[in-house]
């Protein structure tokens, strides 16, 4: 690895505010909130819009955010840039907390990036927050990025030996750092991001903001979504199709794994020189689990994919039953595609509370255990003395999975057989996925059978892991969650427990 030597000529701008509000929040998440489920989460999504007739942009980046809510609930950010200004406005909350028609009519511009955020460790605070806007010798530059390095911590810290200051905890800063330096000796941000992506290693879908352009990056594998559009005049970036719909944008493409492109006055400009290096690795939780069903990414339908591990789920491991219901959301799919496979009636057996984030606060020891029922509740007279088979995404510690099933019995079903859409998790992720340590995965420790008992299930299926690629029509992806053949080189540190990434 190159080894950065030189004399930082970079300068950050540096938010009194922000650094104060970390001091005094950063306290773990164990004590501010939890999770209703032991689910997981994605990192965050981007979206970024470039109007070629100078009108202002940020209303657009506000509806697209709204649509990938779902990718990210912890805080969320907007900047743009008017006249080669760049403004922005993020805090901690969902995008309707944070974005009030107050501070959106202060943000004027014609080219704009966003993000919604959810940290997968260390503390959440404003301080993290995206877009990161930093300020340097040549200029101001804003970053929005979903994914994680796994050379983030030794990065970082060749820079600090430089004399690099950071005012974060998340590798978008070392991002930053790197595309910074590199345009020093550079003709342009594209050319600087270019360089940059020598260094990173890992899961990066990046937009980078100049005061005249957006320049948007996909790693070489490919780990997550990225795709452009556009409207009339306006160009856009997001990490998901179902935010151009949400904008009126017409989809165009996704961006190649390794690709980048650069929207300006011009039109869009590509640079391919990073496709095709490697083996595409997508991350098949996208279509399992994170992405909207309504998205279609590389080609694939998501709600599609997840009929089809229904369809499997129901081939691999079929029972006699009454009905089959779905664990919203990510559930649903999957059950109508069990049923449509098995001829099981589909039915509803829960209603979610639509208000309830993924994050609340957490109640009292004694109060522990109920905690999924402030998300969800059983239709007690749809499964009262029947047979039901219940379709979930995953069992990641296992506990919620167990109190789902009690809540079905408890409601009169007869009988309860689990099926998953995914199969065992056994290992940690490291690009954006916040899958625990393996300690912490009850496949890890148990066989299926145990796992059955310990959720008082009549019977436990997962997906075989062999057949995923049927859900995704032969597409390549990363399944090392699963199997543990990482596309790249895990950290020698876990880097989740060394710095937030």
């Amino acid at each position: 690895m190159r080894r950065f030597t030189e004399e930082s000529v970079w300068r950050k701008s540096v938010d009194q505010e922000d650094i104060v509000e970390k001091q005094l929040q950063n306290k773990s998440r164990s004590e501010c909130g939890t999770d209703i489920k032991d689910e997981l989460h994605e990192e965050c999504g981007v979206f970024g819009a470039y109007n070629l007739k100078g009108e202002d942009i940020a209303n657009w980046v506000y509806y697209g955010l709204f649509s990938l809510q779902h990718r990210g609930q912890e805080s969320c950010g907007i900047a743009v840039s008017e006249n080669r200004d760049i403004r922005y406005y993020k805090d901690m909350g969902l995008v309707s907390e944070v974005f009030t028609p107050e501070n959106l009519d202060k943000l004027h511009g014609d080219i704009a990036v966003g993000h919604v955020r959810y940290s997968t460790a260390g503390s959440s605070v404003r301080a993290n927050a995206q877009p990161l806007v930093t300020k340097y010798i040549k200029g101001t530059l804003a970053i929005v990025h979903n994914g994680n390095l796994v050379n983030a911590v030794d990065l970082r810290e060749e820079l600090e030996k430089n004399g690099a200051i950071f005012q974060t905890t998340i590798d978008s800063e070392v991002i930053a750092y790197l595309v910074a330096k590199e345009r020093v000796t550079s003709r342009s941000v594209e050319e600087a991001v270019a360089k940059a992506m020598q260094y990173i290693k890992g899961a990066y879908s990046l937009l980078v903001m100049s005061p005249r352009k957006i320049t948007a990056a996909r790693d070489p594998f490919g780990f997550k979504p990225l795709c452009l559009g556009k409207r009339d005049d306006t160009y856009v970036v997001a990490s998901e199709t179902c935010a151009l719909d949400t904008v009126g944008a017409e989809f165009i493409r996704d961006l190649e794994p390794g690709e980048i492109i650069t929207i300006t006055e011009d039109g869009v400009k590509s640079n391919r020189q990073y496709c095709n290096m490697v083996k595409p690795a997508r991350c098949i939780f996208e279509y399992i689990y994170f992405a909207r069903p309504d998205s279609v990414i590389d080609d694939v339908s998501v709600f599609a994919s997840r009929i089809m591990a229904g369809r499997i789920l129901a081939q691999s491991h079929p029972v006699e039953a009454d009905m089959v219901v779905g664990v919203p959301e990510s559930g649903n799919a999957a059950a109508m595609g069990y049923s449509l496979e098995s001829g099981i009636p589909y039915g509803q057996a829960f209603v979610k509370n639509t208000y309830v984030g993924r994050t609340f606060i957490k109640p009292k020891q004694s109060m522990r255990e109920q905690s999924v029922k402030i998300k969800l509740n059983v239709l007690k007279e749809n499964v009262k003395g029947k047979r039901i088979i219940m379709v979930d995404d995953s069992i990641v510690r296992g506990t919620t999975s167990a109190n789902i099933v009690t809540m079905l019995r408890n409601a009169g079903a007869t009988e309860v057989h689990v099926r998953i859409s995914s199969p065992p998790f056994k290992f940690p992720c490291y690009f954006g996925t916040d899958i625990p340590n393996g300690d912490q995965l009850i496949a890890n420790h148990h066989t299926i059978d145990e796992i059955r008992q310990l959720l008082g299930a009549d019977s436990l299926g997962y997906l075989d892991c062999n057949r995923m690629n049927e859900m995704v029509k032969d597409l390549e992806y990363c399944d090392a969650c699963f199997t543990g053949n990482y596309p790249v080189d895990p950290p020698t540190r876990d880097i989740r427990g060394d710095m937030e990434v």
